[in-house]
């Protein structure tokens, strides 16, 4: 697998195949994600240099599985937004003629992270809102879609977002290379059904898209 840390925009156009308009606004998210990270630590400083491979590709793999049918993307510990923000950026893109398409909701209970995703939102008119509470507080949201990036293990994650999702309720979870550990603990307390996906970005690491979630008996 190529270095991910090397690689650029126009690299990351080209193994994304996202239009001209996606790129765009990608490279708004990272101008902002430099301004504020002189201030706040919203990346490791040693990152931003790999933002295209590390944290832009990364992100963007799970948008090809996201259902066009999706109304409400639900993303948990949104931090930067990595990849609440990828999946908001798709959404606008790959709206409809009369701008209809589904909402992304971040939730982030750091209250200066949640101020920096709000700002992404305006700037690059995403269809988006932040949550700033914990996920614990947040009122049931009947998701399509949950996504989460180096959220919490598997186990944890799903009894966070219990109260959040519906019959058909899909997760889209990047895991790295402690992922069958987490598909293990979690059938211990959980039914669900699992397709893996290699990731595009890490040796070892893979996409979970997981349906079906119910706790055991």
């Amino acid at each position: 697998m190529a270095d991910m840390a090397a690689l650029s925009s126009a690299d990351f156009a080209a193994r994304s195949n996202v239009s001209r308009e996606t790129l765009a606004d990608y490279a708004a998210w990272h101008a902002l994600l430099r301004k504020w990270n002189a201030k706040i630590n919203l990346v490791a400083p040693s990152t931003l240099e790999s933002f295209w491979g590390r944290h832009a590709l990364d992100s963007q793999q799970i948008c090809p599985y996201l259902p066009k049918s999706a109304q409400i993307i639900l993303d948990l510990g949104s931090g930067a937004g990595f990849p609440g923000i990828a999946s908001a950026i798709h959404v606008k893109q790959s709206a409809d003629r009369l701008g209809q398409g589904g909402h992304v909701h971040l939730v982030e209970s750091a209250g200066k992270k949640a101020a920096f995703l709000k700002t992404v939102i305006r700037e690059l008119g995403l269809p988006a809102s932040v949550h700033s509470e914990r996920i614990e507080n947040l009122p049931p949201m009947h998701a399509d879609v949950i996504t989460a990036r180096a959220f919490a293990p598997l186990p944890r994650l799903f009894d966070y977002a219990l109260p959040h999702i519906h019959k058909d309720t899909l997760f889209i979870l990047p895991k790295g290379e402690k992922a069958a550990n987490e598909i293990e603990n979690a059938q211990q307390a959980w039914t669900f059904s699992l397709e893996t996906v290699k990731s595009i970005t890490q040796d070892g690491a893979s996409l979970l898209i997981v349906k079906d979630l119910a706790p055991k008996a």
